[in-house]
Formats: C-alpha cells, structure tokens, sequence
C-alpha cells in the first residue's frame, strides 16, 4: 500500500518554526495547561490549513512524550552544561533536533542538524549556533 503525501502550504521548515514556538513553552507552563496552550496557538494560526494544525499537534505531543528521553540523551552529550543550566531557546531547539534526529525517520539527520542551527540564529544567542551544532554532532557520532 503506497503512504499518501499531504501537501501544505507551510514549507516544513515554517512547521518547524511552528513547533519550536509553542516546545517552547512547556517552559514556562504547567503541564497540565499545555494542551489549552497548544489550543490558543493553533487558533491563531488563521492561514494554517488544518492538517497542518494537525501536524504541529502530532509532532509537538511527541517531543513532549520523550523530553526526559531527550534531556538524557542531550546531557550525555555535553561536558560541563546540563539541559537545567541550558539557555531556554538553545534547549528548545536541542530537544526539536533530537527527537527528529532519534524518532522522526522523516527528517534526515543532516537536515534536522541543519534546520536547528537555522532557528539558532534566528531565536538564539551569538554562540547558540556553534554550540547547537556541537551537541548535535556528539549525539549523531555516538549514535
């Protein structure tokens, strides 16, 4: 049976950007107000088509699901930081790129890599970059 392609309007790369925005907020929310957070986010997204909605509600529950897999998995990876030290923007994109890199057979590595360094120096500091691709490359050499 062959697997039936959605189009969106969205580039994945804008999904993306969609996902890391409202990650970002498990933050500073409680858990149990998450779901009303993704809610008000997706509603605002007026020009979104609702597969695209879908799409950002399905990849967000599933990064969620596995942060302390992924926060694991990202302190294994660093000396001298850990995720509760980590700047807020680079542990978001961290744990977007991880769960693409370790779950998300949809994403190549290289392009998961690429993308959150692309939302580093877009949302980040001056050395979030660098630092985004360093951690990444530890995790997929250790792979």
């Amino acid at each position: 049976m062959k697997k039936q392609t959605v189009r969106y309007t969205m580039g994945r790369s804008e999904l993306r950007e969609h996902i890391f925005r409202i990650l970002f907020r498990i933050e500073f929310q409680p858990k149990e107000e998450m779901e009303e957070q993704l809610a008000l986010y997706l509603e605002e997204l007026e020009s979104a088509k609702d597969t695209e909605k879908e799409y950002i509600r399905i990849k967000y529950a599933a990064i969620a699901e596995k942060v302390e897999m992924i926060d694991e998995k990202i302190n294994a990876s660093v000396t001298g930081w850990k995720t509760s030290r980590m700047g807020k923007v680079d542990l978001t994109i961290l744990r977007l790129a991880v769960y693409e890199i370790e779950w998300d057979e949809e994403v190549p590595q290289g392009v998961a890599i690429n993308e959150a360094v692309e939302l580093a120096k877009r949302y980040g500091g001056e050395e979030s970059p660098s630092f985004i691709n360093g951690v990444l490359g530890k995790i997929v050499n250790s792979r």
